[in-house]
């Protein structure tokens, strides 16, 4: 055989071989290369041609290792391999972790971890109609994303500079990570057109579990991310409300985005009876499971009037709770549909100390249905008003020459009666409503100190709640208030009737 002379097309000798091993390999065997894991008819027929793939997967990573043209780091090749692997499934949630991926993911379910503060997901292909910016699911409370005033479903376009779309997961995960006290710049997409920038300050961030307080005789509990601690965390909070007489309940799930099964199975318990509170179903009938509520470990009255607000970034395990709480007639839900996340995730670590995040099954709330993609709709719908083109023009405006920010500097301490006044000043210059501007100055008196428990001048879906636990009928409400399964097929059942409609051939009366 020749020798590589130039890149024009002659093979050389290691290629040669190459080609000759595998297709010796291949046809030892091609009566099992044919078929698909879909043709197969048994378990030994699909082991064996996973056996194949494997050796051939081998073969070709010492090959190309061995004999590319410049020295390779076998870890880069490794690394490079299980994220193609698991990128192969087409599934966001099933992903490669490498060693700082699985100490960020440990660290972020047992205490705290370092970056900005926000839960975001990322779509597995990009094309030129939709490409895939990273999608911010949920600012984690208290973090340098909640205080920059970042939200649910916002689109992060490009980190210091670079497109999100043309990068990986995991480049976004590196980019967003850093030291203590250092910087990073976001473009930020809001709705179809609207864009702004924001420089976010890296700090480690604690895991918050659990806030509540009282608002006049209604306990507020907000669940900001359900942890081992979670369900000890919500019964302390029940325990306060009880000392302090409360007549009705909010649970406000907004923003939450998920966490441990078994942690928002606790608490659910904590509310239902009996009955189921939530089934995995798996490809493997042994890993199927069901949480079951015990009237043991109910210490809610029952009865009491409980409304559970909701958003587009409730996601996940606060699903699971919503849909719960819904099935079970326990409470009257508000606000927006969800996120729609209704797969369970395992991280499996490995022994090089980094790991794999594998979808195992997918969750079904009581009246048996999955919400994957689908999200929970309210009760009541109560969204917040869209933008015009003029006020998107302001608020960008406003952000991006950092007014508020310099005003605050300069009149630290601000009083509600001092923002109120300096609202009405920024009104008549910027077009946005005075509730906006309000809630963009308070945003900014708190960057630096806690945030506010709740916000009743500019919160509308909690208000709203607050009003609907008035009304005499509350518990009328809740019982008459459709199942999960109940919305699915009324959904069915208008599908079926709009398909038939389109089919049918037009009839003209005869006179």
């Amino acid at each position: 055989m020749k020798k590589l002379l130039n890149s024009a097309g002659h093979i050389s000798f290691g290629a040669a071989l190459l080609s000759l091993c595998l297709s010796f390999f291949i046809l030892l065997t091609p009566e099992t290369f044919a078929k698909t894991p879909a043709d197969t008819t048994s378990d030994a027929e699909r082991d064996a041609l996973m056996r194949q793939y494997i050796q051939l997967l081998g073969s070709v990573f010492e090959f190309a290792q061995r004999n590319y043209v410049d020295e390779t780091d076998p870890a880069e090749l490794y690394k490079g391999a299980m994220t193609g692997l698991m990128n192969a499934f087409g599934d966001p949630y099933t992903t490669y972790l490498d060693t700082s991926m699985m100490r960020d993911l440990s660290e972020t379910t047992s205490g705290s971890f370092g970056g900005v503060g926000l839960t975001i997901t990322k779509a597995f292909e990009s094309t030129a109609d939709e490409p895939a910016y990273v999608l911010v699911a949920s600012p984690i409370e208290d973090g340098p994303g909640f205080k920059a005033g970042i939200e649910s479903g916002d689109l992060i376009i490009a980190i210091d500079g670079q497109n999100t779309a043309e990068i990986s997961m995991d480049d976004v995960l590196t980019m967003l990570r850093g030291k203590e006290g250092t910087s990073v710049d976001l473009t930020i997409r809001r709705g179809k057109t609207m864009e702004f920038s924001v420089t976010l300050t890296r700090a480690i961030i604690e895991v918050p579990t659990v806030k509540y307080g009282m608002i006049d005789t209604t306990g507020y509990l907000r669940i900001i991310e359900f942890t081992p601690q979670t369900a000890s965390r919500v019964q302390e909070a029940l325990d306060s409300f009880a000392a302090a007489g409360y007549k009705n309940l909010i649970i406000d799930l907004r923003n939450n985005p998920g966490g441990l099964i078994a942690s928002v199975a606790d608490v659910a318990d904590k509310f239902i009876s009996s009955g189921t509170i939530v089934s995995t179903k798996s490809r493997l009938t042994y890993e199927n499971s069901v949480y079951t509520a015990s009237p043991k470990s109910t210490t809610v009255p029952e009865g009491l009037p409980i409304v559970v607000l909701i958003n587009k970034g409730s996601a996940s395990a606060s699903e699971i709770l919503a849909g719960a709480l819904k099935d079970h007639h326990k409470a009257y839900l508000v606000g927006e549909r969800t996120f729609g996340k209704g797969s369970v995730q395992q991280p499996i670590p490995l022994p090089n100390q980094d790991g794999i995040k594998l979808t195992i099954a997918r969750y079904y709330t009581p009246s048996d249905v999955n919400i994957d993609k689908i999200g929970i709709p309210p009760d009541k719908e109560i969204l917040f008003p869209d933008f015009s083109e003029e006020q998107e023009a302001a608020y960008v405006a406003l952000l991006e020459n950092k007014t508020i920010a310099s005003y605050i500097e300069e009149h630290p301490n601000m009083t509600e009666d001092d923002i109120a006044s300096y609202a009405e000043t920024l009104g008549k210059e910027y077009a946005l409503d005075l509730r906006t501007l309000r809630r963009l100055i308070r945003l900014e008196t708190e960057r630096k100190k806690p945030a506010s428990l709740y916000d009743l001048d500019f919160d509308i879906q909690l208000c709203a709640a607050l009003d609907i636990l008035k009304t005499s009928d509350f518990a009328a409400l809740v019982k008459n208030a459709k199942t999960l399964k109940e919305l699915q097929n009324e959904a069915a059942k208008q599908e079926v009737i709009a398909q038939s409609a389109t089919e049918s051939p037009t009839t003209v009366p005869v006179p």
